[in-house]
Parts: structure tokens; sequence; C-alpha cells
């Protein structure tokens, strides 16, 4: 999906609403733990219920792998039955993948070729080489790890580099990259008073935004800092949607969270 389509989808649906898939089996429905492939058949409800507010959905990919080869084959299941019945959505892979090479390269056709993805979620900390091989691909996406929302960001991602946050050297250094056109930022909810640093480097580029809903991030804040003229900001929505009940109605429960999103952000858009 090319940057085109996505600003395309968000303007009908009047959302920017993404939704993460982080399956925990601890945490759905127990009478699904009794399916054949209870983390499938969990997200294919999600999915359902909520494809006309969402324009992406995120699968973290931890929560997949954790279970082998099964796990695997969920996501697999996942993201092919949102390639075949909702092809006007964005998917993200959320794997935060990070090395050089041969390697990179292969990560990048994992997920883009084998399994068909939109996007990957990349750390920057080793630098161009590592990341420019999922720049290759033509109309995929990396995202790349820029300011984060957890309480640790603040290790690394805010100290002085010869003047200058870190954060910000590597939205600087990013943009130098070959293909850095196919580049989109994580920027955490919580730190939505740098929204407005951030966009003076990468005025252009959308921003992939977690933290809104169970982390406490405002939404309001990060679109009147973080918003440009193609809107460029996706807001990730998980735990609050994904497990707004664990009872035979979690499927309504998620369309009705949803869409509380959903109608704040077309409320926005208005504006």
């Amino acid at each position: 999906m090319t940057t085109q389509q996505l600003v395309e989808q968000i303007r009908k649906k009047q959302s920017f609403l993404c939704i993460g898939l982080d399956v925990d089996l601890e945490k759905i429905p127990s009478f699904l733990l009794e399916t054949e492939d209870p983390i499938f058949e969990f997200n294919k409800a999600i999915i359902d219920a909520t494809h006309d507010l969402a324009v992406s959905y995120k699968p973290n990919i931890a929560f997949y792998e954790a279970h082998g080869v099964k796990g695997w084959v969920s996501l697999q299941k996942t993201i092919a039955y949102l390639n075949e019945n909702y092809p006007e959505i964005y998917t993200i892979a959320d794997a935060k993948r990070g090395d050089i090479g041969n390697t990179a390269t292969m990560y990048a056709k994992a997920f883009f070729e084998d399994l068909q993805f939109d996007s990957v979620t990349v750390a920057p900390y080793m630098g161009k080489d590592s990341v420019e091989p999922f720049l290759e691909f033509k109309n995929k996406h990396t995202i790349l790890l820029a300011l984060t929302s957890n309480e640790g960001a603040f290790d690394f991602q805010t100290q002085s580099v010869d003047g200058k946050e870190l954060y910000k050297v590597v939205l600087e250094k990013s943009q130098q990259w070959r293909n850095s056109e196919n580049l989109m930022y994580v920027v955490g909810a919580t730190k939505a008073e740098y929204f407005a640093e951030i966009r003076k480097i990468v005025p252009n580029s959308f921003l992939l935004v977690p933290g809104v809903g169970a982390q406490g991030g405002d939404l309001r804040a990060v679109c009147e800092y973080g918003m440009n003229e193609s809107v460029g900001l996706l807001i990730n929505s998980s735990r609050g949607i994904i497990y707004a009940s664990n009872g035979i109605d979690f499927a309504d429960k998620a369309r009705f969270k949803a869409k509380e999103l959903q109608n704040e952000m077309a409320a926005i858009l208005k504006k």
C-alpha cells in the first residue's frame, strides 16, 4: 500500500486508528481456547467487528513467536485473512528488527514477501546498513523507532549527543538514507510535548503513535502537535480495545471502544 492510498483510507473512514493485535491467551475469552486456533479466531472476530473503524492492524510479533510454530501459523492466517478480505487495511508487523546486511534483507523478505505485510518496525541502533535493506522494497514502509513510550526511553533516546537529543540525531540521519521516503517513525503518545520538535525534522512523514488508552496518552494533544496536512498519524490502541471484555460479547465491546476513538478522530479531522 502506498502512502497516498493510506491517506485516502484515512479520509474515507474519517479514522487514523491502528488496532494492535497483541494476543495473550491468558486474557482472551476462555471459550476460544477450545477452538483449533484460538489466536486466529480471536483476531478474526476483532477484525470483522472493527475493520470499518480502523485503517490499520498491528500484530506484535512476540505474542506469536512465543507459541513457536503454532503461533507463526496463527500470524500467517491472520495477515492472509486481512489481505484477502480487507485489502484496504494497512498492515504493520511490529517486529522491532535491527541487524546488518544479509540478515536485515532476510528479515525484510520474511515480513514483506512471505507474510505480505505493508510495513515493519525496525530499531535504528546499528545504523543505516541495518535499515536500508528494508527500504529497498517498493511500496513497503519501514517504521523506525524514534521516541518510544516506555519508561526506559529516557535511558538513551533523550540523552544529549553533541548538544542534541539522540532521537533527533536518529531522525535527521535517517532522512539521508537511501529510499528514506519509505520511512515512518514510532513516537509514543506519552511524549506529546515532543511532537512539535519532531515535526520540524520530519514534517511530512507518518508517525505511528502507541500509548493512547491504557498507557495514558492524550489523543488531542498528539494531534495538536503531530498532525500534518496529510494527517500523518496512525494512533495505535491495543489493550484498550481488544480486551474491553473477555466474555461472549468481546468483539462487540471491542467495536464499541474502537468506535469511541474513531468518533473522536472524526471530530478532530473535521476541525
